[in-house]
């Protein structure tokens, strides 16, 4: 890796703004048509337009892109973001499923969309309670 490469975020690596938000249309659209992903889509809104504009906020800022999300959420975590929502294994891991699919259809390097559909499934897992937990 060059000094140039190691000075990059993972923004940067994976292609910026237009690729994340690839990621996220096409997650969306997994979502929308996969029966797999049936209790997933119950747990959002109709219209997701609002939630793939937030989602592609969030990750850009997650990446190291523009924090942009941050500053218009502020204090605002992931985890009190869905702690509402009635999330379990099943949609954690239907989530993660759909996530995962979408980062290795676009064009980010395998090595790096590895990394980055584990560390966005596990945030997503840690969502779900754990068993024997109460909800």
């Amino acid at each position: 890796m060059t000094v140039a490469e190691q000075s990059q975020t993972p923004f940067d690596l994976i292609g910026g703004a237009k690729i994340v938000r690839q990621i996220t249309d096409h997650f969306y659209d997994l979502m929308e048509a996969d029966p797999a992903y049936a209790q997933l889509r119950d747990l959002h809104a109709e219209d997701l337009a609002p939630m793939r504009v937030s989602l592609a906020g969030f990750l850009n800022a997650w990446l190291g892109g523009p924090s942009d999300w941050f500053v218009e959420h502020p204090g605002v975590c992931m985890m009190s973001a869905h702690a509402r929502l009635p999330i379990t294994r099943e949609t954690a891991d239907q989530w993660a499923d759909a996530m995962r699919r979408a980062i290795t259809a676009s064009p980010v390097e395998p090595v790096i969309a590895g990394k980055m559909a584990e560390a966005l499934g596990a945030m997503a897992q840690g969502m779900a309670p754990n068993p024997g937990q109460a909800m």
